[in-house]
């Protein structure tokens, strides 16, 4: 029973868009912070962007937060990475996860990982 389960990863021109999900329970998704990261070669993993369960609460690190757009839908317990103007330096393993707060998350402590989705960005 995985606590999250992320996808829709792909192949994608530079320029391009692709749209993540991940489906969580209602446990989760209506006491946790929800968030996405990707792997970085020879770093650690790498926080992008995450939303809390109070309005107002988000944050996503500069290098995408003109690009990429994270949502809820509260009817199906599930967020969303909207990713635009994709790059090719935008090429990793994506996974979703789920912290205490956006603050938690932001310094990788996160209670679990979604199995990881892989985009391939090509120029």
């Amino acid at each position: 029973q995985e606590e999250l389960v992320d996808s829709g990863g792909g192949l994608v021109q530079a320029g391009g868009s692709l749209r993540l999900s991940c489906k969580t329970s209602a446990r989760i998704f209506n006491n946790y912070a929800m968030g996405w990261f990707r792997d970085v070669p020879g770093k650690e993993r790498q926080f992008l962007i995450a939303i809390g369960t109070s309005t107002g609460s988000e944050h996503a690190i500069d290098s995408v937060k003109d690009r990429f757009t994270i949502s809820r839908d509260n009817a199906e317990n599930a967020v969303y990475l909207q990713m635009n103007s994709l790059k090719p330096e935008d090429t990793s393993v994506y996974y979703c996860s789920y912290g205490a707060t956006v603050a938690h998350m932001t310094h990788r402590i996160v209670n679990g990982w979604g199995q990881g989705t892989p985009v391939t960005v090509s120029s």
